[in-house]
């Protein structure tokens, strides 16, 4: 997805530009483009450097200018008022095309990186236990980083690796180069490393320091964006939707007033500049966020989620035309293409992304029970019981879904003789088809643990400490941001829609009036004059329509933004939200066209 957005943004239009007549790419940009891994590409397309986004940007904004101008044309003498407006703004998007070209890598190295941070505290913690069975740094840092997936363990093992055969294990690099967005990192390490020479009496506590610096700066971090992040986020629910559900309110008075608010001054403010307003502020917020914690990754290829395209397909044509031909009956001819593009979208996500949220809700419950789990195996093999055991003992006395894991990497392991290791994480373990790296990491360790023997029960019992521990913070960290968040939700799927449709039955309720008193005032006679002051207002069909867009994009974008400041972005999850964000939007705002509708 990253490589893909990168590469359209910048391949396409380079060439519309000469090298030797642009500016220099930034610092930003060169490190965006080396992070995200896209600076050669192969079968032999041209590389993908910073040169050629900056080509790019300008060539994309050449091109917008030339395109927007024959627009902004028509645009101005189609509707005189526009003329004033229309042409100045060509320049303004050419330049915003060139600009967003030119920070689109930025921007999406930046919410990559956020979503890395959100696996520091798992990448520590198996660091620091590993060091509490074998006190060396380096092999620390290996473990580390081949135990875990995205690019901070990438990146730790990267640096482990350079630093073999030295003096160094790795970790003093890794720090140097991810300091600058996690500062607790550059502490968490040198303790990890101090705790290599440290007596047997004050490693232990060097090593909780350690996890304890990341799990307090991760805290502090996500506490102090919480705070930063009220002021704006009030800023645009009030500016960009309070402010405009409150003039959609006033609207049927103003034009009964006189004043002239035409059908495509509605348009392109409720329909184009908001949205894309909403749109650009939530960018903005979501590359403040300094650490995710992202749901499991969880690919087309897995077992349990459909890859058959003709389900998606189904469920949007069903959805459409089942609440197309309802609304039609039940509500105005005028909110089918609404309840159509609503109910049809929300129920093609749906359709698409809930089985990814089943297997991860199951993931997520895997997770959850792992601490208990731990620390029971921790104490039997203090007690001088083999990993193996322990792990066949607790598996039949957890009821959840950990402890079915556990019974059935245990009942693997005596059937077909395998260790712990490939009990779990193996071709044939019981995580196979479980997408979750802390449960993976904690199969890891575990095996280390069994090799081992009773000397590594503590540092089990320690390892589900931390677990609850990172599970706190993670938790903690959710409450803090879902007061902003639970109100833009709350807003995209059901109090926008309401008033939305509100003002959409009041609108033509009062053109009606209005009608209906010019038509008793002058007679037959003065019918005409009743039409021309009908005429006056918006049609109930043209304003309903456009209203109703305006309600289902400002849906799609606050509940985004909801769940990327909450969790981070994750394609599925948004996916997911939206559709039922959707639905929910779609059924409020036609059922309070048709309550409002019936009281006025």
């Amino acid at each position: 997805m990253v490589r893909l957005a990168v590469a359209l943004s910048a391949c396409c239009p380079a060439s519309l530009v000469p090298p030797d007549t642009l500016p220099a790419p930034s610092g930003d940009l060169r490190r965006a483009l080396s992070f995200l891994g896209v600076s050669v590409t192969p079968h032999g397309v041209p590389s993908l450097d910073a040169e050629t986004v900056v080509r790019a940007g300008f060539g994309a904004g050449l091109l917008a200018g030339l395109l927007g101008f024959p627009v902004a044309l028509f645009c101005s003498l189609l509707v005189p008022a526009l003329r004033l407006a229309a042409l100045p703004a060509v320049p303004a998007v050419a330049l915003g095309t060139a600009h967003t070209v030119h920070r689109l890598p930025v921007w999406l190295a930046r919410v990559r990186r956020t979503r890395a941070l959100g696996r520091v505290t798992g990448l520590f913690g198996r660091a620091v236990l590993r060091m509490r069975i074998e006190p060396s740094p380096e092999r620390s840092a290996v473990f580390a980083g081949r135990t875990g997936t995205g690019p901070l363990a990438d990146s730790l093992a990267a640096h482990a690796r350079r630093a073999r055969g030295t003096p160094r294990s790795g970790f003093a690099g890794f720090a140097e180069e991810w300091r600058d967005w996690l500062p607790a990192v550059r502490r968490a390490t040198a303790l990890v490393d101090a705790a290599g020479d440290a007596p047997p009496g004050e490693r232990a506590r060097t090593l909780d320091r350690a996890l304890s610096a990341v799990l307090d700066g991760t805290h502090d971090r996500l506490t102090a964006f919480a705070g930063e992040i009220r002021g704006p986020a009030t800023g645009l629910y009030a500016f960009g939707v309070l402010l405009p559900l409150a003039l959609l309110g006033v609207l049927p008075a103003a034009r009964v007033a006189g004043v002239g608010v035409g059908l495509v001054h509605l348009v392109l403010l409720y329909d184009v500049v908001l949205p894309v307003g909403l749109l650009a502020v939530s960018a903005w917020l979501l590359t403040r966020r300094p650490v995710a914690f992202p749901p499991p990754r969880v690919g087309r290829d897995h077992p349990d989620v459909p890859t058959d395209a003709r389900r998606t397909l189904v469920a949007v044509v069903g959805g459409g035309v089942l609440a197309g031909g309802v609304t039609g009956v039940v509500v105005a001819e005028w909110a089918v293409p609404v309840a159509v593009l609503g109910a049809g979208i929300g129920a093609g996500c749906l359709v698409r992304f809930r089985p990814i949220k089943q297997v991860r809700d199951h993931a997520r419950a895997v997770e959850s029970g792992l601490d208990d789990a731990l620390y029971l195996v921790g104490r039997r093999v203090l007690e001088g019981e083999s990993v193996e055991t322990a792990l066949t003992r607790v598996g039949s006395e957890l009821s959840d879904e950990t402890g079915e894991v556990v019974a059935d990497a245990s009942r693997r392991s005596r059937v077909l003789d395998l260790g712990v290791r490939q009990a779990f994480v193996g071709d044939l373990g019981a995580l196979r088809d479980v997408p979750s790296q802390r449960a993976r990491g904690t199969a890891e360790l575990l095996a280390l643990a069994a090799s081992e023997g009773r000397p590594a029960g503590e540092a089990v019992v320690a390892l589900a400490d931390h677990l609850g521990d990172l599970r706190r913070v993670e938790t903690d960290a959710r409450q803090e941001l879902r007061q902003v968040t639970g109100t833009l939700a709350s807003t995209a799927a059901l109090f926008g829609p309401l008033v939305a449709g509100a003002t959409v039955a009041l609108a033509d309720g009062m053109a009606g009036a209005g009608r209906s008193t010019t038509t008793a005032l002058t007679g037959a006679g003065a019918s005409a004059g009743g039409a021309g002051t009908a005429a006056g207002t918006l049609a109930t069909a043209d304003l309903g329509v456009a209203v109703g867009v305006y309600t289902l994009l400002l849906t799609v974008v606050l509940t985004a933004l909801s769940v990327g400041l909450e969790h981070g972005l994750d394609r599925a999850l948004v996916g997911y939200r939206v559709g039922i964000a959707l639905l929910s939007a779609t059924a409020t705002f036609l059922a309070s066209v048709l309550g409002a509708g019936l009281l006025v």
